[in-house]
């Protein structure tokens, strides 16, 4: 269980498979989560990481890195334990990436559809197209080391390094893509990055970088790849990528999107450091957590 949230998992733990042939892994039973602001949903899929799988790892060991942060953060004045967060659990995961996403999507609108926001725990990045599906934004932003608007990565159109692209394809309501902290990409990625849809801006950037008024009024999906993060603070991810952010702007970038959005998920955590990559992603998620809630106080 995430520190500090509620336990819902009673009966969707690791250890207990999903109906595969489901729409979605509603039971016909009511949720029991009351009146819950936001649920911590696990999904530990692990098929198309590059370089250095464990990503399945990601959701247990930012619940884990999670243990030692204080309930209580003296910025906002409030203790996180009394915020509303409910945890569900992990989504058990198989290899078929199309019916997972589509199993998991159904998870997440359930949330929605409750009345709260989402914090998904990957898990690849893929598992972004179940939450933006869910949520169904205007606006998708995304602190990301890589651009993820390949047509195809290895023949595979749902790889992670996909999936900004499938997300501008599948989600209807999109309008506009916002990726901060993106430092490589193969052409391809670039010129469709260069379309008037997408907005890219550079780990030198971010620093100074402010959305104005832009998410202003609309329905905002955040997505927090631990790889936009320089590798020095976060080596547990599968394909790091030098000359990124500092924690800092991460955070910084966090607070300014959390107030209007519907739906957050960090993503890419694996099990190859010593911790650095977990705690910065459950940190992240705790500031998302302060933050959303304070400034709609």
């Amino acid at each position: 269980m995430f520190p500090g949230a509620t336990d819902e998992r009673e009966r969707t733990d690791t250890e207990t498979e999903p109906d595969r042939d489901a729409e979605t892994d509603a039971v016909g039973e009511e949720s029991g989560r009351g009146g819950a602001n936001f649920v911590v949903v696990g999904a530990p899929l692990d098929v198309s990481t590059t370089f250095q799988p464990g990503t399945r790892f990601g959701p247990r060991r930012i619940r884990t890195f999670a243990e030692t942060f204080d309930d209580y953060d003296r910025r906002t004045d409030q203790y996180f334990s009394e915020l509303g967060v409910v945890d569900h659990g992990d989504v058990y995961a198989w290899d078929d990436a199309q019916a997972y996403l589509e199993y998991l999507e159904g998870t997440l609108r359930d949330v929605v559809w409750d009345g709260a926001i989402p914090l998904t725990l990957g898990g690849e990045h893929t598992i972004s197209l179940a939450g933006a599906r869910a949520v169904d934004p205007e606006v998708f932003v995304a602190l990301d080391a890589h651009l993820d608007l390949r047509e195809a990565y290895d023949g595979n159109r749902l790889s992670h390094a996909c999936v900004t692209r499938r997300i501008i394809e599948g989600v209807d309501s999109l309008e506009e893509v916002i990726v901060l902290g993106a430092r490589t990409g193969s052409e391809e990625e670039w010129d469709r990055a260069s379309e008037g849809d997408v907005t890219v801006v550079a780990p030198a950037d971010v620093a100074d970088f402010s959305f104005g008024d832009r998410l202003e009024g609309r329905e905002v999906y955040l997505s927090v790849d631990i790889d936009g993060a320089d590798p020095a603070y976060a080596p547990g991810t599968g394909t790091m990528e030098p000359f990124g952010l500092e924690p800092r702007e991460m955070r910084d970038v966090v607070r300014e999107v959390a107030p209007h959005t519907s739906g957050f998920d960090v993503v890419e955590v694996n099990d190859r450091d010593d911790g650095q990559a977990a705690s910065l992603a459950g940190k992240l998620l705790r500031e998302f957590v302060y933050t959303a809630v304070h400034e709609s106080a």
